[in-house]
Parts: C-alpha cells; structure tokens; sequence
C-alpha cells in the first residue's frame, strides 16, 4: 500500500450464509445446488444460543448483531490469541442497514401495543455500528472501533480502511468484515418495487436473461495483523491485503455510471496502491447483482 510502513496479513476468516455456517460448510455449499425459488434467500434454523451467555443478552442482539459475532468468533479462533495491547487491536466493519430487522418489529409493536411497549433496547439494538462494536466489547478491544456503511460496499470499505490502520501503524490488529440481515417485509417491498429483485427467483449475473438479484444474509470477518508480527508469533499467514481503492463515479443513487468508468477508475486506483499491473490479477470478483444495468457496466469495467 502507498506510504505504507507495514505489510498487511490476513490471519484468520469466518462466515455465516445461508449456504453454509463456517467457512468449511459454506464452501461446501458454495459448490453445491444453488438456491432459487424465492425473492429472499434466509439462513434457516439459526442458533445464536453457543455465542451467548445466555437468552436474554441474546434477545439484545439483532440478527446482524448475531452474526458478525458468530463470523468473529471463527476467525478470531483461526488466527489464534492476538498478543498485542488491546490499545492497538482495532474493529472496522461494514453494513448496509445495521438492525432493520429489529426497527421493523419494533414499529408493529408500537402500532399493536403502544408505545410504552417498545423494548428499551430499539436502539443501540437498530443502529448501523452495533455489530462492530459487540464485538469489540466482548474481546476487549480498545483499538478504533468504526462502522462504514455504505450499501454493498461497505465490508469491502471496511477492509481496506482497516488494513491502512496496520500498514499506516495505527494498529497491530484489526478485525473487519460486515454484517447484514435486512430481508424484511418492508425492504423486499422497496427493491421489488424498484424492480431490483428477480422476477423468476433466480440470480444469474452475467446471464443474457438476467432479471435481478435474490435478497441474502450473512456476515464474514477477517482477522488482519502486521505480516512481519503475525510471523513472529508463528501463525499461519493466509493471504495479504497489498492494495485498495475508493471513488464515487457521482452518477446515480442507484445506477452505475455508463461504461463502468467508475468501477475501472476504482480497480486502477487498487491497482496502483499495490502496485501492480492488470497483468498480475489472476482473479476479479464481481458485485455481480444480476441486474441488466448493473452487470454490464461491471462486464465493460473489468474488460
């Protein structure tokens, strides 16, 4: 990373989807059958009891909340106890919407009940930084705790700003990834009615007949740390973070900029970061929405 002293290493990673809990099972699910039939696409039979200390801390947590914490706590199992002042272990994530879920059952309670019947815990429960901030509560980490939350970019957001933590030396650590549960009757209503959603309740980006994306959840964490303290104390080096980029291609709220100038203007960005050429790039993922708009604006970009 430009002006960078410090080399960025990926020690550890966790995942929830409804594909898979845990990176095995989700990778098993990723090769696996595909998942159509539905404009919402949820993790079925979720059990959040093994991450709490029991039912009513879990009833303060939404399901956004639940989930970066399940996420957390594999990767933070992968990578090991972090030997570091807890001063200088930072939790960076990403969002879209935060504890919708949660805000959405709150109003049909009011509506139905009263407000004398809204939980105490709305808020800090709804609000766009609780997910990363319960996980630096519960590990105790004393570092910079920040949410970004910027739609579908935010986690990757969230990535590159907490890798310039470690290589800028602000932090030896830093957790980050993203979280979201948002698959609510009223936010379905929204992306159907800005025909955003697949009409044939299926998600096939790149795909002549594409017609829309299927409303997921989930949440993935990754443990980074300075490369050369992360080989000192011994752990398994997993990847590295060498390069980011963020723009604006100031266009539209929801449609891409004609051509896919932004997403190119953003990847050369990457690119000239880490120093590298687009020769070196072996893979490029996607945001892949399964939108017409969308997919060919990313198709021009990437070519």
């Amino acid at each position: 990373m430009q002006g960078a002293g410090h080399r960025v290493a990926i020690t550890g990673y966790g995942v929830v989807a409804p594909c898979g809990i845990g990176k095995q099972n989700f990778w098993k699910g990723l090769l696996g059958p595909g998942l159509s039939g539905s404009h919402t696409v949820e993790i079925e039979n979720w059990d959040a009891s093994p991450y709490f200390a029991g039912p009513k801390e879990l009833r303060r947590a939404d399901r956004c909340e639940q989930y970066a914490i399940a996420a957390a706590q594999e990767a933070l199992t992968q990578s090991g106890e972090l030997p570091y002042d807890r001063g200088r272990i930072g939790t960076i994530f990403g969002t879209g919407i935060g504890g919708l879920r949660t805000l959405e059952g709150q109003v049909e309670v009011r509506v139905a009940k009263g407000k004398e019947r809204v939980s105490p815990f709305l808020v800090p429960m709804m609000m766009s930084n609780a997910a990363g901030a319960a996980i630096s509560m519960r590990h105790g980490f004393q570092g910079p705790a920040e949410t970004i939350c910027t739609a579908c970019a935010a986690a990757t957001h969230a990535l590159g700003y907490a890798a310039r933590q470690i290589s800028w030396g602000m932090c030896d650590a830093v957790i980050s990834g993203g979280s979201e549960s948002a698959a609510t009757i009223t936010a379905v209503a929204g992306f159907e009615n800005m025909t955003a959603l697949s009409t044939s309740m299926v998600s096939k980006p790149f795909d002549a007949t594409r017609d829309g994306f299927i409303f997921g959840e989930g949440a993935a964490v990754f443990v980074l740390e300075r490369l050369d303290l992360a080989i000192k104390r011994g752990t398994k080096i997993l990847g590295e973070i060498v390069g980011a980029g963020s723009n604006a291609d100031a266009h539209h709220i929801t449609a891409p900029s004609p051509g896919g100038v932004g997403a190119a203007a953003c990847m050369q960005l990457a690119l000239t970061d880490a120093g590298l050429s687009p020769h070196d790039i072996k893979q490029v993922n996607a945001h892949g929405t399964s939108t017409p708009l969308n997919d060919s604006a990313e198709a021009q970009a990437v070519v």
